[in-house]
């Protein structure tokens, strides 16, 4: 076990009380998990205080407690025994660096790829692991589905876990054997210290557009802005989407090599000739890489954001010697659960699930749908219960804006009652001239859309995308519309 003095090298600290010349036996930040001999960080969060748990670590016999104040503002005995107590600028930051020496930072051991952005890093991870896979690398990856550990696939909490969930998951991908991980990097998890210790190989900007503001989040859309632009001080190449209007903000203060990718002309990676593709219920766009690499590209996602998300992946690839056959053969087969994901129910309409939650989303896949010149678009929806009532009436008005038609029913409501819900969506779209209907159970909605379909309809589920579940009065009930529609397909 390292002594508390190598746990902590990595950032300056002040005793305030004890040696930091013994070791100590684990490392928790909940104080429920308190033992002797254990490293504690007390962390100040929306609803708790872990400063308030000091003199309970004492009395617990911890080796080590980590905190932002002086001794005075301190619920601390006296005595503090064997306790050793520092403080720091900012614990957060601390329990990242502590995280990275507890684990033996993994992160050394493996190419690490970080991907930041309001939309497209979901996709584009796994764009990217499905290619470097093809290739022959092993590679984990976290993201806001799902973490995968060499065949093990674990259901995600956060898109970026707090840092000492983040470098267990490290350590357990480098112990199994991969050698490359790509990573979802939130606005949050950079605002909250989460990555710090990591100096990704490859940091990627696809895009930003105001969201995640408000409470527990941030403050305006500056710092939403600023904590993407922390990932490139933190890498050493950055992959950046240069036909964003903020990319210059983006890299203002970067510390990084720059890579640009886009559609503009003289990008290390431009997209041209872009033409949007069809056929039966699979959309997709075929478009031309030039630049650093030069050759013809496929993607069965539709829509000028999947041809960036292929684009960038192109440029990470390329960037990491990965030759053009492989890039070109993986692409097209590349899909992610519940983002434009195609299910095959008849030859003459396409049904599509998408995880489109809030109007700037909704608005993005219905437009980008539209580009396709359906028969009629169709766009099902409801809204979460327990979340702004400003969401469901512009959801509401976008849609009933976009689409040709809109069938409003149920999402999570939560311990709101989904009528109510439905009334406030009612409300965004009457302020509109769109024709829609109200079919509360979401089973029965999606049977209504499978049974109207008509040849050249695009049909899209949105808001549910990957989930498996509803959630109704805090209990989760299993729900997943493949297996709804697979029921519906079944039936007489």
């Amino acid at each position: 076990m390292k002594s508390l003095m190598e746990l902590c090298r990595d950032f300056e600290y002040e005793v305030l009380c004890g040696s930091m010349d013994k070791t100590y036996t684990e490392f928790v930040t909940d104080n429920r998990k308190l033992a002797k001999g254990c490293v504690y960080v007390c962390i100040k969060g929306a609803n708790f205080d872990g400063h308030t748990c000091v003199g309970q670590a004492v009395a617990a016999g911890a080796a080590l407690i980590v905190v932002e104040r002086d001794r005075s503002g301190l619920e601390c005995p006296d005595d503090t025994k064997d306790t050793t107590i520092i403080k720091v600028e900012s614990t957060r930051a601390a329990m990242a660096y502590i995280s990275c020496a507890h684990y033996d930072y993994p992160a050394k051991e493996l190419v690490t790829i970080g991907i930041t952005g309001t939309k497209g890093k979901t996709t584009t991870t796994y764009l990217i692991r499905s290619i470097l896979e093809q290739a022959g690398r092993k590679v984990g990856l976290i993201g806001t589905i799902e973490t995968i550990i060499g065949e093990e696939h674990k259901p995600a909490a956060n898109t970026t876990p707090d840092s000492p969930a983040l470098q267990k998951m490290l350590r357990q991908i480098a112990d199994c054997g991969c050698d490359t991980v790509v990573m979802e990097v939130s606005s949050q998890g950079l605002m909250l210290h989460r990555t710090l210790g990591i100096n990704f190989d490859i940091g990627i900007f696809t895009n930003i557009e105001p969201d995640h503001i408000g409470p527990n989040e941030h403050t305006d859309f500056e710092q939403y802005l600023a904590c993407k632009a922390m990932l490139f001080k933190q890498c050493k190449t950055g992959i950046v989407n240069a036909d964003d209007k903020h990319i210059d903000s983006i890299l203002r203060d970067s510390t990084c090599d720059v890579i640009k990718y886009g559609f503009k002309e003289g990008l290390d990676y431009s997209a041209k000739n872009v033409k949007f593709v069809g056929e039966g219920s699979h959309l997709g766009m075929e478009f031309d890489v030039c630049g650093r690499a030069n050759y013809p590209v496929r993607i069965n996602m539709p829509g000028r954001f999947s041809v960036y998300n292929g684009l960038c992946a192109v440029a990470v690839c390329d960037v990491l010697g990965i030759d053009a056959v492989t890039v070109q053969s993986v692409l097209p087969k590349g899909h992610v659960k519940g983002r434009i994901e195609p299910v095959k129910v008849s030859d003459d309409f396409t049904l599509l699930i998408d995880y489109a939650h809030n109007a700037m989303a909704l608005e993005s896949l219905l437009t980008t749908l539209r580009e396709y010149n359906p028969a009629r678009l169709i766009c099902l929806f409801g809204c979460g219960g327990n979340r702004s009532r400003d969401r469901r009436f512009e959801m509401g008005e976008v849609s009933g804006r976009l689409a040709d038609f809109t069938v409003i029913t149920s999402d999570n409501p939560r311990y709101e009652d989904p009528m109510d819900i439905i009334a406030d969506i009612e409300t965004g779209i009457r302020h509109t001239t769109g024709k829609y209907i109200k079919i509360p159970d979401r089973k029965d909605a999606i049977r209504y859309c499978i049974r109207n379909g008509k040849k050249g309809d695009i049909i899209v589920l949105a808001g549910k995308g990957h989930e498996d579940y509803q959630e109704i009065k805090g209990v989760k009930h299993p729900m997943d519309e493949r297996v709804l529609i697979a029921e519906i397909l079944a039936e007489k």
